[in-house]
Parts: C-alpha cells; sequence; structure tokens
C-alpha cells in the first residue's frame, strides 16, 4: 500500500504518538559492540556511524552522548515522496523553540525531540489535527 503524498491530509491525520524511554544519539567508528537488536537507527556518516539507542542501553555500554531525547513517531503512513511534512511540523515546533530529529522511515516519520520538551512539543503536533 503505498503512503500518502497529499499534505493536508498527511498533517490532519499524523496522530503523534510518544514512545516509551529515552534515547541517545551516539557516533561510533564501528557497531560490534552492539546488538543489533538494540540499535533503533544508524546511518553511515564520514565521521563514523550514527546510531540511536536507549538511553539506558548506551550507559550500559559506557557510550558518549550529549543530548537525551523522546521518540514522537507520526502514525499515518507517509511516502517518501510526500513534500512539506517535514517543513511543516518543524516550523510549528521552531516557532515554539522547540528543536526536532527527523528520521523517515518507510512507513511513518520520527522525530526526536528534548526530553523536557516532550509534551510541548506533542500538543504543538496535535494541533495540526484540530485545525
Amino acid at each position: 500500500m503505498p503512503g500518502e503524498k497529499e499534505l493536508d491530509r498527511l498533517l490532519k491525520d499524523m496522530k503523534p504518538t510518544l514512545n516509551e524511554g529515552d534515547y541517545v544519539f551516539c557516533s561510533r567508528k564501528d557497531i560490534k559492540e552492539c546488538d543489533f537488536g538494540t540499535i533503533l537507527m544508524s546511518f553511515k556518516e564520514h565521521e563514523g556511524i550514527t546510531i540511536i539507542l536507549t538511553q539506558e542501553e548506551a550507559d550500559r555500554l559506557q557510550f558518549d552522548y550529549s543530548f537525551i531525547a523522546k521518540w514522537i513517531t507520526l502514525t499515518v503512513h507517509s511516502s517518501l515522496e510526500a513534500v512539506g511534512l517535514t517543513a511543516a511540523f518543524s516550523k510549528a515546533l521552531t516557532e515554539e523553540n522547540l528543536s526536532c530529529n527527523v528520521v523517515a522511515g518507510y512507513f511513518h516519520d520520527h522525530i526526536f525531540v528534548d526530553k523536557k520538551d516532550a509534551q510541548k512539543a506533542l500538543a504543538v503536533l496535535n494541533k495540526f489535527s484540530t485545525d
């Protein structure tokens, strides 16, 4: 089933959901010491491999990190070809002085926000469904 491309529908139906746990971004030269099942996301960059995992797992592995995030999933099935979704919600979060780190999965968009801002970010995102 193809994902939704229509921006108005994406915004109205995005239904953000807060996932359990605290998450961190780490950079590693290799990820051999990690159990692949504990890595939420990985992306190979020139400087190293960025991984997102629970803060608990990063602490267990003694990995360095500087940002503790909450993970919000937009539950609408968005197309990877959709135009404007990220711009719309990031603009709304910016207007409230909330940073966001976005990861696009095949089915959904995922937003990582500062742990202290999770509830405020959810409120901002939920406004799209009520407008």
